[in-house]
């Protein structure tokens, strides 16, 4: 849902997608040697943003659906004890390592793009994720497999994705959350390919080459991509700053970050463990392989449906509803079915609602700060998921125990963490109802009611909850 512009807040204002925005010092400013800038007179919904979509989706393919392909690479190292002096702990720490390193090199890659451009910050990623697979083909002990499957390609990671991930929305309005949707799906047909492929080349090609097939693959595609996709980042007036701090005082950045943090937790967890788990329980490391493809083919298909329902129900309800449907079916599915093939299979199937933040992240972010400041916001948001993204699966083994039941404290750990990011996300839905009601009375009411830009009085405090929680039960698309 579009929020008109009587509605947006007077933080969350961003020209019309026709209006040419002046160039100012705040705006990023391409280099003469990017010309992935080619702005449009006219902007028309979509058209070459299309373009754009496709190319987001290969990126995303061939990065986080690389990373996916970790929950093989990390079934196979528990089993063969191939890297010197590691313990699982410290394989957690790689897989860890490279989703945290993404985010924190967020600030860096946000800073790049203001004085590089898009094409030349998402090359460098290119190039340094393809070197991190090729060393980590020839890594024999854990600290090389820990500087190249973990750092060098988290850092690689984070500049493609830095650079990729708001562009889609400087591209369209009312189907916003639909082509977010749709880009995001490629992490999860890339996941899809990747761990079938990559069980496929260690069985037959051995460890070095599957790592080398790989380098090959990310390095050709991403680098082709850098090529053709193209930015609105002048004519959206785009402010890439590194540290927008102002953010930071305001709640609802808080409980959007909140929102992130918990399902980070739960997301990491659920794509780093299920191929384990699935060979814990008895089953062969292949059928554990197509757990996993089942678990990205699941985000692959309904991370675009997500965004078509988010368009029409509202983003905000959407992305509530994925994330408490994906603790819910920890609790029901994972743990009373998941000892079943079957019952594994379909909880692989909810996998799309154990992602949810990634096709809602963007178009959430829009709503919460407004377009013109979604890229320094998600810049520090990226730098808020560091700490989950590098423990989450770490502390995933720490609650492991010997056994077929080993995993029922992981299983129920990860419920409760999507249980949380959900009460954040549907008081931040409270939040912009009230915010909607509040910016419909005329100024004069407002200044009467004290509900815009002053603190709430003590003896408000009970009003002022009560009508949080009518906007938390409150049934309205937004």
């Amino acid at each position: 849902m579009t929020v008109p512009s009587a509605q947006r807040g007077p933080h969350a204002s961003t020209p019309a997608p026709s209006e040419k925005t002046s160039g100012k010092a705040s705006v990023s400013n391409e280099s003469p040697i990017d010309t992935d800038s080619s702005e449009v007179e006219e902007f028309k919904e979509g058209g070459y943003g299309w373009v754009v979509v496709a190319s987001v989706l290969l990126v995303n393919a061939h990065t986080w659906g690389l990373n996916s392909s970790f929950a093989i690479f990390l079934a196979y190292y528990l089993r063969t004890g191939i890297i010197q002096g590691a313990t699982p702990m410290t394989f957690a720490f790689v897989g860890g390592l490279s989703i945290s390193m993404a985010l924190l090199t967020s600030p860096l890659a946000t800073v790049c793009i203001a004085k590089l451009g898009t094409r030349w910050t998402l090359r460098i990623g290119v190039v340094l994720q393809a070197a991190s697979f090729v060393g980590a083909s020839f890594s024999l002990q854990i600290w090389q497999l820990l500087l190249s499957q973990g750092v060098c390609f988290g850092i690689g990671l984070g500049f493609c994705f830095t650079s990729t991930v708001g562009i889609v929305s400087q591209w369209f309005t009312k189907r916003r959350s639909f082509a977010n949707a749709l880009s995001t799906s490629g992490s999860g047909f890339g996941g899809l390919i990747y761990a079938l492929a990559t069980n496929a080349m260690i069985q037959n090609l051995g460890l070095e080459w599957a790592f080398r097939i790989i380098a090959i693959l990310s390095f050709v595609v991403n680098g082709a991509v850098s090529l053709i996709i193209r930015d609105r980042n002048k004519a959206v007036g785009a402010i890439h700053v590194a540290f927008h701090f102002p953010l930071l005082k305001k709640p609802e950045f808080w409980l959007y970050m909140s929102w992130g943090f918990f399902s980070m937790i739960g997301y990491v967890i659920t794509v780093f463990s299920l191929t384990d788990y699935a060979q814990s329980v008895g089953f062969a490391p292949s059928r554990g392989s197509i757990v996993a493809a089942v678990f990205n083919l699941s985000q692959g298909v309904g991370r675009p449906l997500i965004g078509l329902s988010s368009d029409k129900y509202g983003r905000l309800n959407i992305a509530g509803l994925g994330t408490l449907a994906a603790g819910l079916s920890c609790f029901f599915i994972w743990i009373f079915a998941g000892k079943t093939y079957a019952g594994l299979i379909v909880y692989a199937l909810f996998g799309v609602f154990s992602g949810v933040i990634w096709p809602c992240v963007a178009p959430v972010g829009a709503e919460v700060v407004g377009l013109q400041l979604l890229p320094s916001a998600l810049s520090i948001y990226w730098l808020g998921m560091v700490l989950p993204a590098t423990f989450a699966e770490v502390i995933a083994l720490v609650l492991k125990n010997p056994g077929v039941n080993g995993y029922i404290h992981v299983q129920i750990f990860t419920g409760v963490m999507y249980l949380a990011a959900f009460a954040s996300i549907w008081l931040l839905r409270s939040w912009k109802l009230r915010q909607i009601d509040t910016l419909s009375l005329d100024d004069e009411k407002e200044e009467e009611s004290g509900l815009r830009g002053q603190h709430i009085a003590p003896a408000q405090i009970p009003a002022a909850a009560l009508s949080y929680f009518r906007a938390m039960i409150t049934v309205k698309r937004i």
